[in-house]
């Protein structure tokens, strides 16, 4: 694609089509960008046009094959209409049943709506986008502030990605009320379907910023209980993060969840490290010194990149599942689980609380 030279303003809905077929299907397309996304876009491009044309252009095709990618999306039936499809009707009632019926001890991604798996291609591709889009900004230099955001809603974006798995790992205990695991295969119907969620602004900035506290803690490895490290990040926390350590860390399925997102390594590895440590009677050991005792190499640290963060959820995510699956000893669920029920369940209760305090 030719850009022109002589450009101040960037409106990225100009670089579409806007024949009468795309108009028609517009009002039903995927939007790939919310209004903040939006604003962003339409005052960071006419600078990076005005330093780096090249760039610009590499930009915009890259803007432009998202919204390709959107209009694919767009052609699969919406999750929240009834629709008569070649094997039955279906509903959203219908598909909530069927998320409920299929979440089991078992890969479900044949099970998933064509416009899901797509919607989350999309999303990714999004998701690099704004890194990429980011890592510009910051080598501008000048641009601190347009990197920040980039990489704020690229972070956003991952969470998208995370919390899609919250929702189908908690849609299949069973233990949990039916009324919540239906309330979650409603919101994760409405993530497919936008690829936005309330939730996930409310969860990811306190994930986020526990995940960079505990890069800072130092050390890290002391006695293994995560008590003085947990106190340090809870410090400067807001009052839902306070809440749900008050609430919740007396669960040991949650104490030994958090461990693991604290120490980034297994509950297993945990255990084993403990031992060690109390028989050859070390008082602490650093981040790099976990390799050397448990005899293995093990990624105990990441970056604060939003690859690295997904990276090391999945790993716990895996290995929770498998515990559920063998029904062995160790956390269950991740931190990130036990966080977002944490935040239905008090949702849930301010709604309660709310409808009681209504005037008759």
């Amino acid at each position: 694609m030719q850009t022109t030279s002589e450009f101040e303003q960037i409106d990225i809905d100009s670089f579409f089509d806007t024949n009468e077929q795309q108009n028609e299907e517009s009002s039903k397309r995927v939007e790939i960008f919310t209004e903040r996304q939006s604003s962003l876009l339409n005052k960071f491009l006419p600078i990076v046009q005005e330093r780096n044309k090249e760039k610009a252009e590499i930009f915009l095709n890259r803007i432009v094959d998202l919204e390709f990618l959107s209009n694919a999306v767009a052609r699969f039936p919406s999750l929240l209409e009834r629709h008569e499809l070649a094997g039955g009707t279906r509903t959203p009632t219908s598909l909530i049943d069927s998320l409920l019926a299929h979440q089991g001890q078992r890969d479900s991604t044949l099970h998933l709506p064509s416009k899901a798996v797509l919607g989350k291609g999309l999303l990714v591709a999004k998701t690099h986008t704004f890194s990429s889009i980011s890592k510009y900004a910051h080598y501008l230099g000048d641009c601190e502030d347009y990197y920040k955001a980039f990489e704020s809603e690229t972070v956003l974006s991952m969470f998208s990605l995370l919390v899609e798995d919250v929702y189908l790992n908690l849609i299949q205990d069973t233990t949990l009320p039916i009324a919540y695991r239906k309330e979650w295969a409603l919101s994760l119907l409405l993530l497919w379907e936008h690829w936005n969620d309330q939730t996930i602004e409310t969860a990811a900035p306190v994930l986020q910023d526990v995940w960079t506290a505990r890069r800072k803690l130092a050390p890290a490895f002391g006695t293994m209980m995560g008590t003085s490290e947990l106190l340090l990040i809870s410090m400067h926390m807001d009052d839902q993060w306070i809440s749900f350590i008050k609430q919740k860390l007396g669960d040991s399925g949650v104490s030994q969840a958090m461990e693991e997102f604290l120490f980034g390594i297994s509950y297993e590895q945990i255990k084993t490290l403990r031992t060690i440590l109390k028989t050859k009677g070390i008082a602490a050991i650093g981040r790099d010194e976990v390799s050397k005792f448990l005899g293995e190499h093990v990624k105990a640290d990441a970056g604060l990149d939003y690859r690295d963060f997904y990276s090391m959820y999945t790993v716990r995510r895996d290995n929770a599942r498998s515990r559920a699956r063998l029904n062995i000893e160790g956390p269950h669920k991740t931190l990130e689980d036990y966080f977002i029920q944490f935040i239905t369940e008090q949702n849930k209760e301010k709604q309660n609380n709310d409808s009681f305090a209504k005037p008759n």
